[in-house]
């Protein structure tokens, strides 16, 4: 091989590496993520709508019939009256976004299989099989964009109704090992996911059902990867076998920080998912915001749920209670959106978040104070204190602080009762520099 053949093969060995390296996609860095996920950190609040055929008889969103409490049959039946003659969703983005929600995620399809859009993937699905006869998620889609809302889509990995899919029943199994079966499932899986992607491009996709089966059988690599090829900005929730972006606690409210930078407790007004006609246990709107006001001192959010009727019209239970969520958001914005998570809860009794900046310390009273509220532990100086929406200006007194000690005194918060919301009262602190918090052991007298 003489000189010249074995220069050129070298560029081209040089090319084909830099080809490779330079068109690969490469792993995306906590900073590219920590943009991708940004407006969901500073959202707060976004509604979950689940509607589906299972708002006919009122009853459990399809673990009704995997459960045993009714027949298979029997609840397919409700297709025949899931009606949706009063959808409006115009009227639902309304309300959605007078309740000071960010962003809503509708169910596109739950367990039991029934698509709310005209899939070409099976004909299970609301325009073929009910008298709606027509997409219910792109009018909901187009509204929510227009008024600046994130579009959310939930979807189950697992299908009960699918004749592919192994399990359809807790105590039957449709098969056990079936390789051709369940390769076909995989491909009416990949098929629908890639359906919603394209026809809504949501910007977020909350999946559900993945303990079913393992991360390598759902495909839940390529599925990420499908999504963001499509959308570079979507956010996947957790419940993609370790393929997801944030945390989603259900029901249960975390009584410590969760781990995860982004995380969303997902939570019914009542105790039901789906509308249900005999479920009145409706939590209050002092309940719900004492609960939105312990995520943001977290640094979460809350995905709160809403159930529609058949019709499509949604409970004045549930209307009430965005209603008065709403004037508290709306009165409170400045102390929600875009916050961060507060401080321990050794410094002050009560939840609390900070600005962006950590300049401005918001402190949440759920209650009448008895006297003056106490902050402990601040290191900065104080500028101003006052009390959001109302903007009453407030004294505070600094009592124990030694001028001999490093020790922050205790800073006494003088609230009038005149000043305090009907629900949760919020106090604005505002610090000379980023906060800092004394977390030292408290010493003796080192001079005096």
């Amino acid at each position: 091989m003489n000189r010249l053949n074995q220069i050129t093969i070298l560029i081209l060995m040089i090319m084909t590496f830099l080809n490779v390296y330079l068109f690969a996609e490469q792993p995306e860095t906590p900073e590219q993520k920590a943009e991708r996920l940004q407006w969901f950190q500073d959202a707060k609040l976004g509604i979950f709508i689940h509607w589906g055929i299972y708002a006919v008889n009122g009853i459990d969103e399809s673990w009704s019939f995997f459960n045993g409490y009714i027949t298979y049959d029997d609840y397919m039946k409700q297709l025949n009256n899931f009606t949706a003659k009063n959808y409006d969703p115009k009227a639902w983005v309304k309300l959605i976004k007078e309740s000071g929600a960010q962003y809503a995620v509708l169910t596109s399809k739950h367990h039991d299989g029934v698509a709310l859009w005209d899939s070409k993937y099976g004909d299970l699905n609301v325009v073929n099989k009910t008298p709606v006869g027509k997409d219910l998620i792109q009018p909901l889609v187009k509204s929510l964009r227009k008024n600046d809302l994130k579009v959310g889509l939930y979807y189950s990995l697992l299908d009960w109704s699918h004749m592919d899919y192994p399990n359809h029943l807790r105590n039957k199994k449709r098969y056990e090992n079936d390789s051709l079966r369940w390769a076909n499932f995989v491909k009416f899986n990949l098929g629908q996911i890639e359906e919603i992607s394209k026809k809504y491009n949501p910007d977020l996709v909350w999946f559900d059902g993945d303990w079913e089966q393992s991360a390598e059988r759902w495909k839940a690599k390529e599925i990420r990867e499908m999504l963001l090829n499509k959308n570079p900005n979507v956010i996947i929730n957790s419940r993609l076998q370790g393929y997801g972006d944030y945390a989603t606690p259900e029901q249960g409210l975390p009584v410590t920080r969760p781990k995860s930078l982004w995380w969303e407790l997902c939570m019914t007004m009542n105790d039901s998912w789906g509308f249900q006609h005999n479920d009145h246990n409706y939590k209050t709107p002092n309940q719900v915001i004492r609960i939105l006001v312990d995520c943001i001192g977290m640094g979460g959010n809350l995905l709160l749920d809403i159930g529609p009727k058949a019709d499509g019209t949604i409970p004045k239970e549930q209307v009430q209670i965005l209603k008065e969520l709403g004037r508290w958001t709306q009165k409170h914005k400045e102390a929600i959106y875009g916050t961060r998570a507060g401080i321990p809860k050794d410094h002050f009794y009560g939840a609390t978040a900070l600005s962006k900046n950590r300049e401005i310390l918001y402190l949440y009273l759920p209650h009448k104070p008895n006297g003056s509220v106490v902050l402990k532990g601040i290191k900065n100086q104080i500028n101003r204190i006052w009390i959001v929406g109302n903007g009453t200006k407030l004294a505070w007194d600094i009592k124990m602080k030694a001028y001999w000690s490093s020790v922050p005194g205790l800073i006494y918060i003088d609230v009038p009762e005149k000043v305090l919301d009907e629900q949760v009262t919020v106090i604005a602190v505002l610090l000379k520099g980023p906060i800092e918090l004394y977390r030292e052991d408290v010493q003796k007298i080192e001079s005096n």
